[in-house]
């Protein structure tokens, strides 16, 4: 399924510029947004340079009018990761803090919505892409901002110790982006438990057809509220339950009853590439 896509590129971020620059100076859509034209890569897809640092562009979709703004949109943020373990690789993830504390931009306790299958479109891009030039692909669990009412996520390059990434990863996310379409074979749940990087749905979600939403990871759940357990659910559009890492998260208490279980066959096998 085709959808509209706005990538937003922060101009303090050491990734976006270098994305956008592959994507050259596409025309202008009509559209400005605080001066800036939002210009078009496709009729679906635009892209929208922004001064600030993105996990800081709090409310950026309210500012953008018709006819982009609204409807169908998804906001992706390309971005660099970073980590204490320096891990080359690439990232998906959505946007909201689970926790007390907005550390890393957005608000305490509040989530984004989400776009669970385009966020899994994006992985399984990534994932394939980034096979040959040795980068994994992998979700990560919600953890930061921007502050939105629109659906959006993150797709990051991690390098390390490196001054920059690699121009074969910018390439690879630069190529990916504009051209994520949605399965509508996935089926859709929040996953909970694991760790930051939620590897048991990262395989999921290259392995059979489940795309998340919210990832709230095992730590987050320890300091969340049945309130925002239960809002993960309803910031993931057309979520049909969770599915947890292990026996253990299902028996955490903040999840109320009525929330469906699922489990991890529930949606079938991916059919492998023949080409």
């Amino acid at each position: 399924m085709h959808a509209r896509t706005l990538l937003v590129v922060s101009e303090r971020d050491p990734v976006a510029p270098l994305v956008a620059e592959r994507w050259g100076t596409p025309p202008s859509s009509g559209v400005h947004v605080e001066g800036a034209a939002i210009r078009a890569l496709s009729p679906l897809v635009g892209v929208l340079r922004r001064p600030g640092l993105h996990i800081h562009d709090d409310h950026l979709d309210a500012k953008i009018p018709p006819p982009f703004g609204g409807g169908d949109l998804t906001l992706v943020f390309p971005s660099v990761h970073r980590s204490e373990s320096g891990r080359p690789c690439f990232t998906v993830h959505p946007l909201g803090n689970p926790g007390p504390t907005a550390e890393v931009g957005g608000a305490p306790g509040r989530l984004v919505p989400t776009a669970p299958r385009r966020m899994a479109a994006a992985l399984r891009a990534l994932a394939e892409v980034g096979s040959p030039i040795g980068l994994d692909a992998t979700y990560e669990a919600t953890h930061h901002g921007p502050r939105l009412t629109t659906p959006a996520f993150f797709a990051e390059i991690g390098f390390g110790a490196a001054d920059g990434p690699a121009p074969e990863a910018v390439a690879a996310l630069a190529e990916v982006l504009p051209r994520v379409v949605d399965d509508p074979a996935d089926r859709v749940a929040v996953g909970a438990g694991g760790g930051h990087y939620v590897p048991h749905f990262t395989d999921l979600a290259l392995r059979r057809h489940w795309a998340f939403g919210h990832l709230l990871a095992r730590h987050a759940l320890e300091a969340a509220s049945p309130a925002l357990v239960l809002d993960a659910v309803e910031q993931t559009p057309g979520a049909e339950g969770v599915l947890f890492a292990r026996a253990s998260d299902a028996r955490d208490p903040r999840w109320p009853a009525r929330v469906v279980r699922l489990r991890d066959g529930d949606a079938p096998r991916r059919a492998a590439r023949t080409d």
